[in-house]
């Protein structure tokens, strides 16, 4: 067994060597693009006055420039995998933004760390099952089979990540969204403004409802910035991806267009909200009693069979045995 596992080192070695060398070339080049990269920024800045932000917060450009070549090397890993068509390509921005990454690079960081991925879990296989089975013809077929399940497990490990984390983030919306509805009523029945009504819930509620404050503070930094109303709730309801923001949008919509009463649409999206929760919850406790018959099935009828049935059963055999 020894003498195989060194067979198969000694095989496995120039594959080695072959993907170091690889690795090192690709990381000169991503250097030596990165060095002119940053200088056609510099001289592209030096051409230009320099913008407020800039001026303001050197800190972020700092921070900017420092993961350039992070970007970088993620804008050029996810060039085969980026989407053709415009069309594909929001999709899939709308879908990372569901998630919670709003970022300009989101969508290449994202297919950059799918090809990362894969390639790790391919060495990562070779480097576990080539020793193992060797460069063996008969074995070719099962080391392939392994290599490939393991690569296309890399390769949607992002995917599965990211589609965990968009439905934790939509559960949390969906769960703080009453609260954050039914003190928004309050401030608006009160006397404030939409605006003032969306600060006041995220100053009130960001200990507990971080996501929703996120989203809430998002669209009112948008109004402030002279945005339309209806462009802000739209783009609200598509960037959370929850049914529930999406009605309140298109309420709050409805009554800022045809004028009518804001305070008073929230309370009709309110009762509805509530109502619909109670139907989820009365849909749950129906259920339950379906659900629970696999569970009694499997597991507690064969002990409650036994407790009962068994001492008559014994009972029986000593009568059959005496006999």
């Amino acid at each position: 067994m020894s003498f195989a596992f060194i067979v198969g080192v000694a095989d496995v070695f120039p594959l080695l060597v072959f993907a170091g060398f690889v690795l090192g070339v690709w990381a000169v080049l991503s250097m030596i693009s990165q060095r002119n990269s940053k200088a056609h920024e510099r001289l592209a800045r030096l051409s230009r006055p320099a913008s407020l932000a800039e001026i303001e917060d050197p800190k972020l450009l700092a921070k900017k420039e420092r993961f350039q070549g992070v970007l970088d090397a993620a804008k050029a890993l996810s060039g085969p995998l980026m989407p053709k068509t415009e069309l594909e390509q929001n999709k899939l921005k709308v879908w990372l933004a569901t998630a919670g990454f709003r970022s300009e690079s989101a969508v290449a960081i994202y297919l950059g760390s799918r090809v990362v991925c894969m390639v790790l879990c391919f060495l990562l296989a070779l480097g576990i099952f080539l020793p193992y089975y060797g460069l063996d013809q008969s074995n070719w077929l099962a080391l392939a089979i392994r290599v490939v399940i393991f690569t296309c497990l890399g390769f949607f490990k992002p995917t599965v990540v990211t589609w965990y984390i968009r439905r934790k983030r939509q559960e949390e919306i969906f769960l703080t969204l009453p609260d954050a509805l039914d003190l928004m009523v309050v401030c608006v029945e009160s006397g404030l403004g939409l605006d003032a009504a969306l600060r006041k819930v995220c100053d009130e509620m960001k200990g507990h409802a971080k996501i929703i404050c996120e989203e809430l503070s998002l669209a009112n930094f948008q109004l402030q910035m002279g945005r339309p109303r209806r462009e802000v709730l739209h783009d609200l309801g598509v960037r959370t991806g929850v049914d529930d923001v999406r009605s309140l949008a298109a309420i709050l919509i409805q009554a800022d267009r045809f004028g009518s009463s804001i305070a008073q649409a929230l309370r009709v999206q309110s009762d509805s909200m509530r109502t619909r929760r109670k139907q989820i919850a009365e849909e749950k406790a129906a259920k339950t009693a379906v659900q629970m018959i696999f569970p009694l099935v499997l597991f507690i009828f064969p002990g409650i069979f036994v407790v009962l049935v068994g001492p008559a059963a014994i009972q029986i055999m000593e009568t059959i045995l005496k006999k």
